[in-house]
C-alpha cells in the first residue's frame, strides 16, 4: 500500500465527505418537495415518483462503466468530474419550465453521483488500512445520513419560504469545499492503468438495466413484463460476455466469493425493501396527515438523525468484532421490523407512533450500512476495492429502485393514475 500522511488523508475524507453529503441532502429535499412539484407541474403521485427514478436509473446504468473508468483513468479525476457535474445540474435545474426538464437535471445529477459513489468508498478503503478501514466508512456513512437528517428540515423550510428552485442553490458550496479538498489530495488512485474499457460490456449492462428496471417501475402495463424479462435475459448475456472477454468492465468473478456475493444481496434486499418510505412517509404526513412541508420535516428528520449517531460507533464496531456478519444481520431483522409497524400507519395513527417507527428504523440502518460495506471491502484484494464499491453501490441503487417500482405499481393498481393523491 502507498505511504499517505495524515493531512492526506484528512484532506481526502474531507472531500468524500462533503461529496457523500451533498446528494442524500439533495434527495431528501426533493422529498419535501414533491407536493409543491406536482401543484405547479399538474403531475400526480405516479408521475412524481419518476423523479426519484430517473436519478436512481441513471446512477445505477453508469456506475459500474464509470467504475471500470476510474480504475483505468484514475479515481480522483473521476470524483472530480463526478462533483462537477453534480455542481453544474444543481446550477441548471432551478430554470427549469416543464416537469421533464426536472426530471432529465435530476437524472444528470443522478449520473454525477454515480461518479463519486464508485469511487469515494473505494479511495478511502485503498488510503485508510484494514485496522481503520470501518472507522473510516463509517465516518463517511455518517455523513450520507447527516444530509439525510439535514434534508427534510432544510428543505421543508426553503420549501416553503423560497419555493423549491432554491433547493438546487443550497448543494453549491458543499460541492465547492468537495472540490477544494481534493485538490489538496496529490495522489492518483489507478490500480488498472493502462487497460481498456470494455465499450460493448457497457453497452450490454446499460441496455439490461434500462430494460430490467424501466419493466419494474411501469407494472402493471402490459409491456413492462416483457421490457423486464428482456433485460433480465441481456444481462444474462452481459454476465457470460464479460466472463469469457479480457477488456471487461466487471470482474463477475468476485461473485465466487460467498462473503462478497451475500452482502451485496443483503445490500439488495436490504433497500428494496425499506427505500420508499421516504416516498410515501413525505406524502403521508403533507397528504394525509395535513401537515406543513416544514412540519413533516421535522418529523422526517428522526431516522437520520438516529442514523448520523450511531453509524460511526457501529464502524467502529465492525473493525473489532470477530464475526463481521453479525451487526450487518441484526441490523437487517430492526429493518424488517420497523417497514412492518409502518404497514399499519393510518390516517388517525399517532404522531408518536410515526417517530418510534422511524427511529427504528433508523437504528438498524446505522447497525448495517457501514459494516456491510466494510465486509465487501474486505472480502476482496487491493485492486479489486473499485469493482467491490462499485457493486455495493450498485447493489444499493438497485434495491432503492426496485422498491421505488414497488410503490409505483402499487399506486397504479390501488389508485389508478394516483392523481388525486397530491
Amino acid at each position: 500500500m502507498e505511504e499517505y500522511t495524515d493531512q492526506e488523508r484528512r484532506s481526502l475524507m474531507f472531500a468524500c465527505c462533503a461529496a457523500a453529503f451533498i446528494t442524500p441532502l439533495l434527495s431528501t429535499m426533493m422529498n419535501l418537495s414533491l407536493d409543491a412539484l406536482g401543484h405547479e407541474f399538474s403531475v400526480g403521485s405516479h408521475s412524481l415518483g419518476y423523479v426519484n427514478t430517473a436519478f436512481l436509473l441513471a446512477s445505477v446504468i453508469f456506475m459500474v462503466p464509470l467504475a471500470r473508468m476510474g480504475d483505468i483513468a484514475g479515481k480522483r479525476k473521476l470524483f472530480i468530474v463526478g462533483v462537477a457535474t453534480i455542481a453544474a445540474s444543481c446550477m441548471l435545474a432551478p430554470f427549469s419550465t416543464e416537469f421533464w426538464m426536472v426530471v432529465v437535471f435530476w437524472a444528470t445529477v443522478g449520473i454525477g453521483a454515480a461518479a463519486v459513489a464508485c469511487t469515494s468508498v473505494s479511495m478511502i478503503s485503498d488510503v485508510f488500512d484494514r485496522g481503520r478501514r470501518g472507522w473510516a466508512i463509517g465516518i463517511n456513512t455518517t455523513c450520507v445520513y447527516i444530509g439525510l437528517a439535514a434534508g427534510p428540515f432544510v428543505g421543508g423550510v426553503l420549501n416553503d419560504l423560497l419555493g423549491w428552485r432554491a433547493l438546487f442553490l443550497v448543494i453549491l458550496p458543499f460541492a465547492a469545499v468537495a472540490m477544494f479538498m481534493i485538490s489538496r489530495f496529490k495522489h492518483e488512485i489507478s490500480p488498472c492503468a493502462g487497460g481498456r474499457m470494455s465499450w460493448k460490456g457497457s453497452v450490454l449492462y446499460g441496455a439490461s438495466v434500462l430494460l430490467a428496471m424501466g419493466g419494474v417501475i411501469n407494472l402493471p402495463a402490459a409491456w413492462a413484463a416483457a421490457s423486464l424479462v428482456a433485460g433480465l435475459i441481456l444481462l444474462v448475456v452481459f454476465v457470460r460476455q464479460q466472463s469469457l472477454s479480457e477488456d471487461r468492465i466487471l470482474d463477475v468473478r468476485l461473485f465466487r466469493n460467498r462473503m462478497f456475493s451475500g452482502s451485496c444481496a443483503a445490500a439488495f434486499l436490504n433497500y428494496a425493501s425499506s427505500f420508499a418510505i421516504s416516498f410515501f412517509m413525505a406524502l403521508y404526513l403533507q397528504s394525509l396527515q395535513g401537515l406543513s412541508a416544514t412540519e413533516a420535516g421535522m418529523l422526517m428528520l428522526v431516522q437520520p438523525a438516529i442514523q448520523a449517531f450511531l453509524t460511526p460507533y457501529f464502524g467502529r464496531r465492525s473493525d473489532v468484532v470477530e464475526d463481521k456478519r453479525i451487526l450487518p444481520t441484526a441490523g437487517m431483522l430492526i429493518i424488517a421490523a420497523g417497514v412492518a409497524s409502518i404497514l399499519c400507519a393510518q390516517v388517525d395513527t399517532p404522531m408518536w407512533c410515526v417517530v418510534a417507527t422511524l427511529a427504528t428504523v433508523g437504528f438498524g440502518f446505522s447497525m448495517f450500512s457501514a459494516p456491510n460495506t466494510s465486509l465487501v471491502l474486505s472480502s476482496v484484494p487491493p485492486h479489486e476495492t473499485g469493482d467491490a464499491s462499485a457493486m455495493i453501490a450498485v447493489m444499493r441503487q438497485s434495491g432503492m429502485m426496485v422498491s421505488m417500482g414497488i410503490a409505483m405499481t402499487f399506486i397504479s393498481v390501488i389508485m389508478g393514475s394516483a392523481d388525486n393523491i397530491v
